[in-house]
C-alpha cells in the first residue's frame, strides 16, 4: 500500500488511522487524534469503575486476574518519573508481568542492532510495548514494523519527541470531566495553556481533543519564541474551535475555567542562550489565587521549575497532584480496552 516508511510518514494523520486500528478496534495508540468522543467518554466511565473496585481487597483480586497472562516492556529512553511509573502500576493493577529498559546503553543498539530490530525483539517476548522516546516519529515508526509482522503487538506512544503524548492527553480531558462534572463537564469551558506551548507535547495533544467537545475556547499564552506551531492552529480553525493568541497572562487569568501551566523545555533547545531568561511574565503565584474564578482549576503536566509556586499547592483548585494520580486510572482503563476486558469491569457494575 505505501512504498516504505517515509512515505507513510509524510501523510496526513486522518489517513493514517485505519492503518493503525484492527478490525475497527483501537489496540495502537500514537495520535490523541485516534480519540473521540464516544472513546473519551467511555474511558472516564472505565476509569472510574478501576479506581471504584481497586479500593476494596475483592475488587483489586479481580482486576489483578484480568491480564495475568499478559506481559508488557516499558522501553523508555527519554528521562521519566510519572509517565513511567503510571504505566508500570496500571500493568500491575491488572496483573502484567512488566519488563523495562531505560536507556538504549542497556540494549543491543549500542552494538549497531537497528531501531526496528530491537523493536522486533522486544515484540518476540511481550504483549505489549509501551514505548517513550526523544525522538519525533519514533514510536509510530515502530508501530508500523509491527503492523507489518507476524507478530504486531499493541503500541503505546508514552511520549515521542516534542510531538505528541496521547495518554497524558487522555489523563487530562480525565482530569478536566472529573473537576467539572457538577458544572456541565468540558463542554462551554475556556481553557488556558501556558508557557511552551511551542514544544510542549501535553498541550499540542490536549489541544487535538478540543475537536470532541461543544463551545470550548482556547487561550494560548506564551512568551513569542514559544507560541503554538501553525499545524496545531491550523487543526483548530478547520474543526471551528475558537481560540486566542496573546502573551498578557493577567489579562486572561479571570475569565477562564482551567489553566494548564507548562515549563520551559530546555532538552529541546537548540539555541539555550536565548532562553536564560525564566519567563516570569508566564508563571502562577499565590497572588493570582485571588484573580481566578472559584471553580477554576490549575493543572501541569509536571515536572514543574518555577512556573508555580509551592505556595499554590495548598488551594483546592490547584489539581495537578489529582491530575497526576489520574493518569494510573486512566492509563489502566486504556490498557484494559486494548486486552478487551473492559467488559469484565463494567459487569461488576450492572
Amino acid at each position: 500500500m505505501y512504498n516504505g516508511w517515509e512515505e507513510f510518514y509524510n501523510i496526513e494523520v486522518g489517513d493514517k488511522l485505519d492503518f493503525f486500528s484492527r478490525n475497527k478496534r483501537l489496540l495502537v495508540v500514537i495520535f490523541a487524534q485516534q480519540f473521540d468522543r464516544k472513546f473519551l467518554d467511555f474511558m472516564c466511565k472505565l476509569a472510574n469503575q478501576i479506581r471504584t473496585l481497586a479500593q476494596t481487597k475483592m475488587g483489586a483480586q479481580k482486576l489483578s486476574c484480568l491480564l495475568y497472562h499478559k506481559r508488557a516492556m516499558l522501553y523508555f529512553v527519554q528521562p521519566s518519573t510519572r509517565t513511567f511509573v503510571s504505566f508500570l502500576n496500571a500493568c500491575h493493577i491488572l496483573g502484567m508481568r512488566v519488563s523495562e529498559i531505560r536507556g538504549t546503553s542497556t540494549s543491543s543498539e549500542v552494538k549497531g542492532e537497528s531501531q526496528e530490530d530491537t523493536i522486533r525483539t522486544f515484540a518476540s517476548y511481550v504483549d505489549l510495548i509501551i514505548i517513550r522516546h526523544p525522538e519525533e516519529g519514533f514510536v509510530e515508526k515502530a508501530a508500523w514494523v509491527l503492523n507489518q509482522t507476524e507478530r504486531p503487538v499493541p503500541v503505546i506512544n508514552g511520549g515521542s519527541g516534542p510531538d505528541q503524548h496521547p495518554s497524558q492527553a487522555l489523563l487530562d480531558i480525565y482530569t478536566l470531566e472529573r473537576s467539572f462534572e457538577n458544572i456541565g463537564g468540558l463542554d462551554g469551558k475556556k481553557v488556558a495553556m501556558v508557557g511552551d506551548l511551542k514544544r510542549g507535547r501535553t498541550v499540542r495533544s490536549l489541544s487535538y481533543l478540543m475537536k470532541n467537545y461543544k463551545d470550548v475556547t482556547l487561550y494560548f499564552v506564551s512568551p513569542d519564541i514559544f507560541r503554538m506551531k501553525d499545524d496545531i492552529k491550523s487543526f483548530l480553525n478547520k474543526h471551528k474551535i475558537e481560540f486566542y493568541e496573546t502573551d498578557d497572562f493577567t489579562s486572561v487569568i479571570p475569565i477562564v475555567d482551567a489553566i494548564y501551566m507548562t515549563r520551559i523545555q530546555k532538552e529541546y533547545s537548540t539555541t539555550p542562550s536565548k532562553e536564560v531568561d525564566v519567563y516570569p511574565n508566564f508563571h502562577f503565584t499565590k497572588e493570582h489565587l485571588s484573580k481566578i474564578q472559584s471553580h477554576c482549576i490549575i493543572m501541569h503536566p509536571l515536572p514543574r521549575r518555577y512556573e508555580i509556586e509551592v505556595a499554590v499547592d495548598k488551594d483546592p483548585r490547584a489539581v495537578y497532584w489529582r491530575q497526576e494520580r489520574n493518569g494510573m486510572w486512566i492509563r489502566t482503563a486504556l490498557i484494559a480496552y486494548i486486552f478487551g476486558v473492559e467488559d469484565e469491569i463494567s459487569a461488576e457494575f450492572n
